[in-house]
């Protein structure tokens, strides 16, 4: 197992995925949708391009895999249980999304596209296309797949894992510990 999604994470990327994603859901940008249409975008980021869009860590939650800085930097928009990431992006946080009702993301700029590549952009937007209409019930069962089924409760589900539910995965598994 390599842990190559903690150490390249990008939270300057994150925010602006998280943008993107809410844009792109508009009135269905929820913590949840956001946190599943990721997951999904990054397993095809994965299977297409041998890399996570962002970096984060993926934990197996009751409702499906949960990107864990991600959701810390939602969480700082709610001011939930007083999450801070640290003070100067708290600020940059607050000043971007805002969260209503306890769960609808909602930005407060556009996203900077220069900071997402084609290649992450393309399969934000095929995910958002094709998941971005499903209920919460819906993409809840969408994610709760062979990786998440093999991860313990509130625990880091493995890369070695996602990746193996690709249909490419032999060849993504080579390709990453190739790297």
């Amino acid at each position: 197992m390599m842990p190559i999604h903690v150490k390249h994470f990008d939270r300057e990327k994150a925010l602006e995925t998280i943008l993107y994603i809410a844009r792109g859901l508009a009135n269905k940008a929820t913590l949840h949708s956001i946190s599943k249409i990721l997951y999904l975008s990054d397993k095809l980021h994965l299977q297409e391009y041998g890399r996570l869009i962002c970096g984060d860590k993926y934990i197996a939650m009751d409702y499906g895999p949960v990107p864990s800085a991600i959701y810390d930097m939602m969480k700082v928009a709610d001011n939930r249980d007083h999450t801070s990431i640290d003070v100067d992006w708290d600020e940059i946080i607050l000043e971007s999304i805002e969260v209503k009702q306890g769960r609808n993301i909602v930005p407060k700029r556009d996203c900077n596209m220069d900071v997402l590549s084609e290649s992450e952009v393309e399969c934000l937007n095929l995910t958002i296309l094709e998941y971005g209409q499903k209920s919460f019930g819906q993409l809840t069962d969408i994610t709760h797949d062979d990786a998440w089924k093999s991860t313990n409760g509130n625990e880091t589900i493995s890369i070695d894992n996602i990746i193996a539910t690709l249909k490419n995965a032999a060849e993504v598994l080579s390709y990453i510990h190739a790297i």
